[in-house]
This record gives C-alpha cells, sequence and structure tokens, in this order.
C-alpha cells in the first residue's frame, strides 16, 4: 500500500469519524428534546425516582425539608441553560452507565463535583443567610436532615 492510499484511507477514517460524532451528537439532542416533554419529564422527581436503586432518596426527599423542590434545583447547576442541560446530559449518562453495567453503588453518595453543585445552589437560594456564616464547611454537615441519607424513613 503506497502513501497515496494511506493518506486516502485516513481521509476517510476522518469522515467517518465525523459522520458519527455529528450522528451521535443529533440523536443526543434529538433524546434530549424531541420526544414529547421528555426534558420537562426528566426534571421531575418521579422521573428520579422511577429507578428502584433511587427509591430510599426519592422517599427521604419526600418526607424532608426541602420536597418542595425538584431533584434538578439541587443536584444540576442554575446559573445558565448550557450548563444545566450540559450537566444534565452527563449526569443522565453516568447514571445509565452505571444502572445498566450493574455499577451502582449500594450507598448512593454524592461525588465531588455533586457536592459543589449542591452547595452552589444552597449559597443561590440561601445566599443573605450564607453571607453571614462560615463558607468552609458543607451547609450538611450541620443541616443534617437536608441529606437523603439522615432525613425521612431511613
Amino acid at each position: 500500500m503506497g502513501p497515496s492510499q494511506r493518506a486516502g484511507q485516513a481521509k476517510n477514517y476522518r469522515r467517518y469519524l465525523a459522520i458519527l460524532v455529528l450522528a451521535g451528537a443529533l440523536a443526543g439532542v434529538f433524546v434530549s428534546f424531541g420526544p414529547p416533554r421528555l426534558y420537562a419529564k426528566s426534571a421531575e422527581p418521579d422521573f428520579c425516582a422511577s429507578c428502584h436503586v433511587m427509591q430510599s432518596e426519592y422517599e427521604n426527599w419526600f418526607y424532608g425539608a426541602h420536597r418542595n423542590f425538584k431533584c434538578v434545583e439541587c443536584h444540576l447547576p442554575n446559573d445558565s441553560f448550557p450548563r444545566h442541560a450540559t450537566w444534565k446530559g452527563y449526569e443522565g449518562m453516568r447514571d445509565v452507565f452505571f444502572f445498566y453495567t450493574g455499577q451502582v453503588p449500594e450507598n448512593i453518595r454524592l461525588t465531588e463535583s455533586g457536592a459543589e453543585i449542591v452547595m452552589e445552589n444552597c449559597r443561590r437560594c440561601h445566599d443573605q443567610m450564607v453571607s453571614r456564616i462560615n463558607e468552609d464547611r458543607q451547609c450538611w454537615t450541620c443541616h443534617r436532615r437536608i441529606s437523603h441519607l439522615t432525613t425521612g424513613v431511613q
């Protein structure tokens, strides 16, 4: 195989890769926004609870102090739509991967980045109060009833 044939194969490979990436992106946009109200439905706590491994978190939320908020209001960034949608897609695909590969942990815990997002949202909603306290600690170290692990029926 000569250099010109290898160059032609490399060009074809890049073209097919670009088409594959574009098709994947279009499929992702359709799945996120295309089916009727899927984006809105996936923001509801009932949607989050539809996965059986989330049932105890749902129960704890249901009986907890922040029941009037949806999961995405605390667990996803809410400063801009692009950041919100990006994290929603990332976390959703991550959850799907862990669920279908059987890697869901028995005790579901916040990741470090998830804790940062929850803290951003605590500060966003409680900015007047937070400005008067030590912000070095996570809110749930003192306010234990906001944690899914220490509220509700568990």
